[in-house]
């Protein structure tokens, strides 16, 4: 594990929007909303731009997790679509050999495929 790892981060996209980070994948944790209660491995995020009227806060999920039917948190979202939107994808070109899993997630402001958030 990276000692210097504190549990949050910060990054800044270039001027087209891209932004990258490299981070430990988190793991499930139990929480009490009820007997057994799992949230799966997901990454907080919360956006400030000028575009925003106020932070976005949201959260990205990755792939094949067993916990994501399961959670209540994605699952207030009534929109399967919009639950697919907050799953990152698998990334194998910018994976890293022997190094680094890569996950591409993309955050969309407006319209149609905006990013479901909690703002």
């Amino acid at each position: 594990l990276d000692p210097n790892f504190t549990g949050a981060g910060r990054c800044l996209t270039d001027g087209g929007g891209v932004y990258r980070f490299v981070t430990v994948k988190p793991g499930a944790y139990p929480w009490r909303n009820h007997r057994n209660a799992w949230r799966p491995a997901h990454v907080h995020f919360s956006l400030f731009g000028p575009q925003l009227a106020s932070r976005l806060v949201t959260q990205m999920y990755f792939p094949g997790d067993p916990l994501i039917p399961l959670d209540p948190i994605l699952n207030s979202i009534a929109d399967a679509r919009g639950r697919d939107l907050l799953v990152a994808r698998f990334d194998p070109e910018a994976t890293e050999p022997e190094w680094a899993l890569a996950y591409r997630w993309d955050v969309v402001l407006r319209g149609r495929d905006a990013t479901p958030n909690e703002s």
